[in-house]
């Protein structure tokens, strides 16, 4: 299956397919000699605060960076196109945007190299200038820059550089393909957990390589090629990506193009790596200031005017809580509320299918009553519902991200281990094999256990193409799917004591929050239309909920653990999570941080779901409830929720435990890394701010020289 990376795909083939500046008819008699027209110089030693500076011993190691006509049309090309696109901008807004910030860039790159002179270990002005005196012609600015990385992360600026290509190659060969494949599909795949196929912030493969086509991809190890790819549609996507740089002027005639990586444009964007990690090195060591600077009290001051602030304002302005509430995220944190019982709730939904909505809506209403209750026709048809596994597309998709559980295991490290398939043996598909295993390149998902199979038949037909056959189960099976994939997870709690479940009940109302069980599953489709109605004829909404479980936290729900992997509060999450993406038609709840905020008061969700999420949130996370609406049936889980303290108020569900900040997942742990983040953010803007306006008068920018990429707007 292809992966993904942090290093964003490119949106060069678009631009460069677009053939956006030739087409405007003003490529020039001798494009060569224009694009290599200097239109900025930039040298931080030539400002007039340089001299006064702390780094003033230092003027002598700092080249004139010299910014080209042809530097403005690949930035145009990389970033521009794509900006111009997305913000509706002119060409005189994108190129003198390109200008300004290629020129502040240079600036900051020029600061950074002197910033590691004067504050990093081990560097010298002495060896920076040998360093590029032995560069060869040409790669003087990539040797200076290189000169302040390690192997490592000039290897993985390489890495990245060449997942840039492939992405971009990637791009334009998809063009081929789909012009070769009459039957490329249309189906549209189903959402993914965040987090899948994220690579390692520092992973590289040395042995990766740019597949042209005049390679082999077996050989670019690590790459993977797209579905449909030979090298004849690889080698067209190169000879297209080829002429696309030569009609920007971006590669020159006589340049060796049987290696991608001696192109003078992979040189540049190779360049742009290296400046972009020198700057994150610079940024490393903000953050190590700004880390060394922040004591535990500091941390806690914070933390208690956060609650202190969040306490006032939440209890003058409900809205603006349940407004925060909505934003919680890993770095956005509700520490208090105005009152008990507020919390989240996950929610699957197993529709009514389109026919039986019919029905639904075709049915007599229980009195003939303006509201048009039909809970009697509805319980008939409830009992007819059936739930289907929707991972279809994960096998069907754009990606393959299916595999066969422990099934032809060459490497030990590739066993999965115990997986649930409930009681059919011959259910082993499991997804996203690299992010639910260790290993050294990917990252794993967060909050998806990942152990629950596909329910259903997996084949394959002659043509090699997935036959799949979904089982077809009732909410009673779904039940015990749910209930045994908790009891199967249970031995996935590595931190802490492990979660149980209390015996969950078929239900026949709640009075006081206490439970009426029902005698058996049956009853509730048995029932007379007065049992869905109190005696003055209101609607007894307790009476839609058809099933109520827990899962139990032996030594009390850890709001501060809850993102803690092998925790029983994470894992029992994950699990429902899974579940959520395995059997959710509610696709607006998929990938949700921690499921739909539930108010206490009236809500806009349908009156139903409202009664039983709102009860779940009483009775405390671990909670679940299956319950009906005029969608279908609704399986809720209490993720969260606010707890009373006896006296009026609500427990502190947080507390800010120093000693944690180095636990990944913990509460103190994200609540530090927020505060850090936050604080080395606005000193490294700030910084880059400083430098820019103590050091702009340094550069000479001559706009003339790309007037004519201004004036496009007016020429096309």
């Amino acid at each position: 299956m292809k992966k993904t990376t942090k290093v964003a795909a490119a949106v060069l083939a678009a631009a460069l397919s677009a053939s956006a500046l030739a087409g405007c008819g003003l490529v020039t008699t001798n494009i060569s000699k224009d694009y290599a027209q200097v239109i900025a110089e930039v040298n931080i030693t030539n400002s007039e605060n340089f001299a006064n500076s702390e780094y003033a011993e230092y003027a002598d190691v700092i080249e004139t960076a010299e910014i080209t006509k042809r530097d403005m049309v690949a930035y145009f090309v990389s970033t521009g196109y794509s900006m111009m696109q997305s913000y509706g901008w002119t060409y005189h807004d994108t190129f003198t945007m390109i200008s300004e910030t290629l020129v502040n860039r240079q600036i900051y790159i020029q600061y950074a190299m002197l910033y590691l002179l004067e504050n990093g270990e081990n560097y010298s002005a002495d060896d920076l200038r040998a360093e590029i005196d032995q560069a060869a012609d040409g790669e003087e600015s990539l040797a200076a820059l290189g000169y302040f990385l390690t192997t490592e992360e000039k290897a993985k600026a390489l890495y990245d550089t060449r997942v840039l290509f492939n992405n971009s190659l990637d791009s334009q060969e998809t063009n081929y393909i789909d012009a070769g494949d009459e039957e490329t599909s249309s189906e549209t795949a189903r959402t993914t957990p965040t987090g899948i196929d994220t690579e390692n912030e520092d992973y590289y493969n040395d042995r990766y390589k740019v597949y042209t086509g005049a390679n082999a991809a077996a050989d670019c190890a690590g790459y993977t090629p797209q579905d449909g790819s030979t090298a004849t549609t690889r080698r067209k996507a190169y000879s297209a990506f080829l002429a696309s740089l030569r009609s920007n002027d971006l590669i020159s005639s006589g340049e060796d193009t049987t290696n991608i990586e001696n192109l003078s444009y992979f040189k540049l964007e190779l360049e742009n790596a290296y400046e972009s990690a020198i700057i994150n090195k610079m940024t490393d060591m903000f953050e190590d200031l700004i880390r060394a600077s922040i004591t535990e009290a500091d941390a806690r001051d914070v933390y208690n005017t956060t609650y202190l602030r969040q306490e006032q304002a939440f209890a003058a302005d409900t809205s603006s809580f349940e407004s925060a509430l909505d934003g919680v995220s890993d770095t956005s944190f509700v520490l208090t509320a105005p009152e008990a019982n507020y919390g989240f709730v996950v929610n699957i939904l197993i529709p009514f299918s389109t026919s039986q909505s019919q029905q639904l809506s075709n049915a007599s209403a229980d009195y003939g009553d303006a509201k048009g209750n039909k809970f009697n026709a509805r319980a008939d048809l409830l009992n007819k519902i059936r739930g289907t596994d929707q991972r279809g597309t994960w096998f069907t998709g754009a990606e393959d991200y299916s595999f066969r559980a422990n099934a032809d295991i060459d490497d030990p490290s590739d066993d999965v281990g115990e997986i649930y398939s409930g009681s059919d043996v011959t259910r082993d598909y499991l997804f996203f094999k690299d992010s639910i295993l260790d290993n050294t390149q990917y990252e794993r998902v967060p909050n998806y256990y990942g152990r629950y199979t596909y329910n259903g038949s997996v084949e394959k037909n002659d043509d090699d193409e997935y036959v799949l056959t979904p089982n077809r189960i009732d909410i009673n099976e779904f039940i015990a799917e749910m209930e045994g994939y908790l009891e199967f997870a249970q031995d996935g709690v590595t931190s802490g004591t492990a979660y149980t479940l209390e015996n969950g009940t078929y239900v026949n109302g709640i009075v006081d929050d206490s439970v009426a069980a029902a005698a058996n599953s049956t009853d509730y489709f048995n029932r007379s239309v007065s049992d869905y109605y109190n005696s003055d004829n209101t609607v007894d909404y307790s009476k839609f909920i058809y099933y109520a479980g827990q899962v139990s936290f032996p030594d009390g729900f850890d709001a501060n653990r809850m993102f803690v992997e092998g925790s029983p509060e994470n894992v029992a999450y994950s699990v429902m999570n899974e579940l959520s993406f395995a059997y959710n038609t509610d696709t607006a709840g998929l990938n949700s941080y921690l499921g739909y905020a539930i108010s206490t008061g009236k809500t806009d969700y349908v009156s139903e779901f409202e009664y039983a999420a709102q009860y779940v949130c009483r009775k405390g996370a671990g909670n679940y409830v299956v319950v009906a609406t005029d969608y279908g049936w609704h399986i809720i889980y209490c993720t969260f929720s606010f707890v009373s303290d006896g006296e009026g108020g609500v427990t502190a569900p947080y507390t800010f435990n120093w000693s944690e900040i180095e636990e990944e997942g913990t509460f103190s742990y994200l609540f530090y890394e927020a505060l850090c983040s936050d604080l080395v953010s606005e000193y490294a803007n700030n910084m880059q701010t400083d430098a820019i306006d103590a050091y702009l008068d340094c550069a000479v920018v001559y706009e003339d020289r790309y007037a004519d990429l201004l004036g496009l707007d007016t020429a096309s």
